[in-house]
């Protein structure tokens, strides 16, 4: 004898209550992840910011090493693009391979597209040697003194406010830093 299951009352679909768990459980993992991703996203940009002060850093140095191991006499940063002064921007044209080296990802002011850099050069330093540096007391302190930073502060949705480069080549996040042009 052959058994056969009667057919059952139940439609094999999903229950109301069952689609809206799973809606409920989308959503808060949604919620979750949302301003995850955001801050993944910002950390990003402050990391493509601090490589490219790098870059800068690098650039820089090229220019010292044709004209005499001395930092330039730059303007810590221009108005517009239409002005026509020495700054960073313009005159390391011939060192960095990209024009966009000058613009931090996390510039949501604009800075690059009106004065062409996001970056703001420490004009401080402006004709000395590298080894014979001297800021604020800080003597042949390469370590302690800034060169280049960030114009705003582009990074405090991540904990810090700006990427600064220093005369010995590191990025340090600061805190606080007042950038004054």
């Amino acid at each position: 004898m052959k058994y056969f299951p009667e057919k059952s009352r139940f439609r094999s679909g999903f229950t109301l209550l069952e689609i809206l768990t799973v809606v409920a459980i989308l959503a808060v993992i949604s919620a979750l992840l949302i301003p995850m991703a955001k801050r993944i996203k910002n950390q990003a940009r402050a990391t493509v910011c601090g490589q490219q002060l790098r870059q800068l850093g690098v650039a820089v140095n090229a220019y010292m090493g044709d004209h005499g191991m001395k930092f330039p006499d730059w303007q810590p940063g221009r108005e517009s693009k239409e002005d026509d002064v020495p700054v960073m921007e313009t005159m390391l044209t011939d060192y960095v391979r990209d024009e966009f080296v000058f613009q931090c990802p996390a510039d949501h002011e604009g800075h690059f597209e009106r004065t062409g850099s996001s970056y703001f050069w420490n004009s401080l330093v402006n004709g000395q040697r590298i080894g014979k540096m001297n800021l604020l007391g800080l003597s042949n302190n390469e370590a302690g003194i800034p060169l280049i930073s960030d114009k705003e502060n582009f990074h405090k949705h991540v904990g810090h406010e700006v990427n600064i480069l220093y005369a010995d080549g590191h990025v340090y996040k600061e805190l606080q830093f007042i950038v004054n042009q």
